[in-house]
C-alpha cells in the first residue's frame, strides 16, 4: 500500500508542477496576480496533488473493480431489457448529479436549467444503451460515429447558435468518476467476450456517450431564443489567512456533498448486483470500500482545490495576458498550457494506464500522454487563435471532427475507440476550472461576446486528441507492417541460406 501512495505521489507532482510552474513564470514576468489570488492557487496546486494521489489509489481499489465486476454480470446474464434498464437508469442518474453540468446548466439562460439538465442526462442514458449495443452485435466503431457525427452537424445546421454550447456540454458529462467507472465496464464485456475483436471493443463506450449531450442541446436550441444568452462566472476570493481558510473549509464541505451524489448512485448498483449475482468474497468487498474512501476524500480534495484555488487564477491571468499590445504571445503559450493541463487530469491517468495494459505495452503511457498533451495543446492554440481573429467555430469543427473520422480508415481499429474515448477524458475537471475560466478572461479583455467566443474551447479540446492518437496509429501501422515486411525478408533470406548449404553438400 505504502509503496503505491508512493508511486502515485509522483505521478501527481509530474502532473501538478508545470501548469504551476507557468502559472509562477507568468506571475514574476507579464501578469503579476494579487496576493490573494496567489495564496489560493498556491494552496489550490497542494491540494491538487494530494487529491490526485488520493484519487488514483480509489480508483485502482474500488472503481475499476466494480465497473469490471458490473459488467461482466450484466454480459453474462445475456438478458437485454435488464440490461438496457440498467445502463439507462445508470447513464442518466451520474449524469444529472454531476456537480459541472449544475454550474454548466445555470450559464446557458435561454434553456431552464431543470429541462437542459434532463435533456443531456437522457442523452448519455440513452447513448451508453446505444454503445453497448455496438459491443454485444459487433457493430463497426468508425461506421457508428460517423453516422452520430453526421447527425450531430445536420441538427447544427438548424441550432447553429448553440454549437459550442453543445460540445462543451458534452464535456462537463464526462467527470473524474464516471469515466472510470465506464472504462471499466467496458473491460468487463471485453473480459468474459470471446470476440477476437475483444480488444477493441474494450474502447469506444465515453466516445459514442459523449455525442449524447451534443444532441440534446442542439436539439432543445431548436425551441430557444438565443438571443436570451448569457454568461455570468462567478469566482470567490479571499483576503487574509481566516478568510482562506473558511473559503476552502466550505468548499470541501459543499464538493464532499457533490461528490457522494455521484458515487451513491454507482455504489447502489454495484450492491444491488453483489447482492444478486456477484456474491464477492469479504476480503474484496473490504478491499473495495477502502478505495471508496480514498476515491471520496481524494477527489474532494482535488476539486476543491481546483474550483476555489485555480479559478480566480485563471480569469486574472487570462484579463491579463488579453489586455497586452502582443496578446498574441497566447497562441504559443496555449500550447504549453494545454499540454500541461491535460497531465492534471485525473481520468487521463486511469485511461493511459488502462490502455497500456490492454495493449501489453504496444501503447505505453508515455506514448498515450505525448499524444493527448500535444493534442490538448494544439486545441487550446486553436481556440485562442479563433477568438483572436474572430473565426467561426463551424471552421474548427467541421474540418477537425472530419479530419479525425477519416483517419479512423487508416488505423487498427482499436486506435478508434482509443482516441475518441481520448476526447472526452481530457475535457475534464482543470478544463472547466482552468481552461474555460481563462479563456472567459481573454475574451473580456478583447471585448468579445463570451458564449459565442469563449463556448466552445472546451468541445476544441475534446476535437484534438482522436486525431493526434489516430496519426499515433498511423505510424504505428506502418511499423507494424515494415516489421512483418522485414521478418518476410528475414524468412526469405533464411530460406535460401538454408538451400544453398543443400546444394553445397549434394555437391560434395
Amino acid at each position: 500500500m505504502t509503496r503505491s501512495l508512493v508511486e502515485k505521489l509522483k505521478e501527481s507532482l509530474q502532473a501538478a508542477v508545470p501548469i504551476l510552474v507557468i502559472i509562477l513564470i507568468l506571475h514574476f514576468t507579464v501578469a503579476p496576480m494579487p496576493l490573494d489570488t496567489l495564496v489560493l492557487m498556491l494552496a489550490g496546486s497542494v491540494m491538487l496533488v494530494i487529491g490526485l494521489t488520493l484519487f488514483s489509489l480509489g480508483t485502482d481499489m474500488a472503481m475499476m473493480p466494480m465497473g469490471e465486476h458490473v459488467g461482466s454480470a450484466l454480459l453474462k446474464s445475456r438478458n437485454l431489457p435488464l440490461l438496457v434498464s440498467v445502463l439507462f437508469v445508470f447513464g442518466f442518474i451520474v449524469t444529472a448529479a454531476e456537480p459541472d453540468l449544475q454550474v454548466f446548466a445555470g450559464q446557458v439562460a435561454s434553456i431552464p436549467n431543470l429541462l437542459l439538465i434532463i435533456g443531456i442526462a437522457m442523452g448519455v442514458g440513452l447513448f451508453l444503451i446505444l454503445a453497448t449495443l455496438r459491443v454485444l452485435f459487433r457493430w463497426k466503431l468508425r461506421y457508428m460515429l460517423m453516422i452520430l457525427y453526421a447527425i450531430t452537424f445536420i441538427f447544427a445546421i438548424f441550432s447553429s447558435d448553440y454549437l459550442a454550447v453543445a460540445f462543451d456540454a458534452s464535456a462537463v458529462t464526462t467527470g473524474p468518476i464516471t469515466v472510470p467507472f465506464l472504462l471499466a465496464i467496458g473491460s468487463g464485456f471485453v473480459a468474459i467476450s470471446s470476440s477476437k475483436n475483444s480488444n477493441e471493443d474494450n474502447f469506444g463506450i465515453c466516445a459514442i456517450c459523449s455525442i449524447g449531450p451534443i444532441i440534446a442541446v442542439l436539439l432543445l436550441g431548436l425551441f430557444s431564443d438565443p438571443s436570451a444568452d448569457d454568461y455570468q462566472m462567478v469566482v470567490e476570493s479571499a483576503s487574509g489567512f481566516s478568510e482562506t481558510v473558511k473559503l476552502f473549509a466550505n468548499g470541501l464541505a459543499h464538493t464532499l456533498v457533490e461528490v457522494l451524489y455521484v458515487i451513491v448512485p454507482i455504489l447502489a448498483i454495484f450492491l444491488v448486483f453483489q447482492v444478486v449475482k456477484l456474491k464477492l468474497s469479504r476480503t474484496e468487498l473490504v478491499r473495495i470500500f477502502v478505495g471508496l474512501g480514498y476515491l471520496l476524500v481524494g477527489l474532494t480534495i482535488f476539486l476543491t482545490g481546483v474550483n476555489k484555488g485555480f479559478m480566480a487564477a485563471a480569469i486574472y491571468l487570462g484579463e491579463t495576458m488579453g489586455a497586452l499590445s502582443f496578446n498574441w504571445i497566447l497562441v504559443p503559450l496555449c500550447l504549453v498550457i494545454g499540454a500541461c493541463v491535460v497531465m492534471a487530469e485525473p481520468a487521463v491517468h486511469v485511461l493511459t494506464k488502462q490502455v497500456e495494459e490492454i495493449t501489453s505495452g504496444a501503447i505505453s503511457r508515455g506514448m498515450m500522454l505525448f499524444g493527448m498533451a500535444l493534442g490538448v495543446g494544439i486545441a487550446m492554440s486553436l481556440a485562442m487563435l479563433r477568438m483572436l481573429l474572430g473565426i467561426s467555430i463551424w471552421w474548427i469543427l467541421v474540418p477537425g471532427f472530419g479530419l479525425a473520422l477519416l483517419l479512423t480508415f487508416f488505423v487498427p481499429p482499436i486506435f478508434v475507440g482509443i482516441g475518441f474515448d481520448s476526447g472526452g477524458v481530457a475535457a475534464g475537471a482543470m478544463s472547466a476550472a482552468f481552461v474555460l475560466p481563462f479563456t472567459i478572461g481573454v475574451c473580456n479583455a478583447l471585448g468579445g461576446n463570451v458564449v459565442l467566443d469563449a463556448f466552445g474551447v472546451v468541445g476544441t479540446i475534446a476535437m484534438m486528441p482522436p486525431i493526434t492518437v489516430q496519426v499515433m496509429g498511423v505510424i504505428y501501422n506502418i511499423k507494424l507492417k515494415k516489421a512483418a515486411r522485414l521478418e518476410i525478408e528475414a524468412e526469405e533470406a533464411d530460406a535460401e541460406e538454408a538451400e544453398s548449404e543443400v546444394e553445397m553438400l549434394r555437391r560434395l
